[in-house]
């Protein structure tokens, strides 16, 4: 593992985009490449990027690792929404009790 890292650390470093950049090294997580390694243009999403781009994990030939990979990724966003739906809930019951607090203490208050 530590022999991995290093020879991905070394290809990172040693390889440069178009303009000349240290190339960036990324995870594809589309359904035909889910977890797939690549190297692009440290300015990727940039106006001034580059088109650089180049595997560093080969293809992915097992069909069994795909399906449970973008299983995995449709239950990770679920529960990415779930998280935002909680979130969501949690405030409105603040809000609510800030209310019923509110109402409470004006009786008192005039």
């Amino acid at each position: 593992m530590a022999m991995e890292n290093d020879a991905l650390t070394q290809i990172n470093e040693q390889t440069m985009c178009m303009y000349g950049r240290i190339a960036a090294m990324r995870t594809a997580w589309t359904e035909n490449n889910p977890g797939r390694r690549f190297l692009g243009c440290s300015y990727y999403g940039r106006p001034d990027a580059c088109d650089y781009f180049k595997w560093v994990d080969p293809p992915l030939f097992h069909p069994r690792y795909k399906s449970v990979m973008n299983a995995l990724l449709r239950n990770a966003n679920r529960e990415g929404d779930l998280e935002k739906k909680w979130k969501q809930i949690v405030l409105y019951h603040q809000i609510v009790l800030a209310v019923v607090v509110l109402i409470t203490l004006v009786p008192y208050v005039l």
